[in-house]
């Protein structure tokens, strides 16, 4: 056999059990993988037990009605690197509490949050709305559907943004 080939069979060997146990001392075997993978499923299923729980809450209160000072922002041209940020306010306009019960988007690049606590009646809350246009350009509009125990159950506010 000849001695070079040797050196490269050896070599490679080597190599290999040297990124196996790299593999294994930063975590990345398949164990681990499927130790993140189980923690990632619990949370889920953590994440929607809660949501489901919010949802009963909701539908158990008494209606209430709602009403928006603005349902439509312009952010006029934006830059595809910069995230903007929009708050809707609102007004609980009427008899009993106001509890939003969750927002549905038309896209992963608007994340919405509100505060999970009751609107007295008479009172305002607000909902802010960042949007992350990157990877995007052009015109975009983006729409955010709120659902509380208001009548009606679902309204629909967004935005638009010339994104460059």
């Amino acid at each position: 056999m000849n001695p070079n080939y040797k050196a490269v069979l050896l070599t490679i060997l080597t190599l290999s059990v040297f990124s196996l146990v790299i593999i294994e001392l930063t975590g990345v075997s398949s164990n681990s993988l499927n130790a993140i993978w189980q923690k990632h499923q619990a949370k889920a299923q953590e994440l929607k037990k809660e949501a489901d729980a919010r949802a009963q809450m909701v539908k158990a209160m008494p209606h209430t009605t709602i009403r928006f000072y603005e349902t439509r922002y312009d952010f006029g041209k934006i830059s595809s690197d910069s995230i903007v940020k929009h708050i809707y306010k609102f007004k609980n306009t009427g008899k009993n509490p106001l509890m939003i019960e969750r927002t549905d988007v038309s896209c992963g690049c608007t994340v919405p949050s509100f505060s999970d606590q009751p609107i007295a009646p008479g009172a305002d809350g607000e909902i802010t709305v960042s949007f992350n246009p990157k990877g995007k350009s052009g015109l975009q509009h983006k729409n955010i559907l709120v659902h509380s125990n208001a009548d009606p159950e679902a309204i629909s506010i967004g935005f638009d943004a010339d994104v460059n």
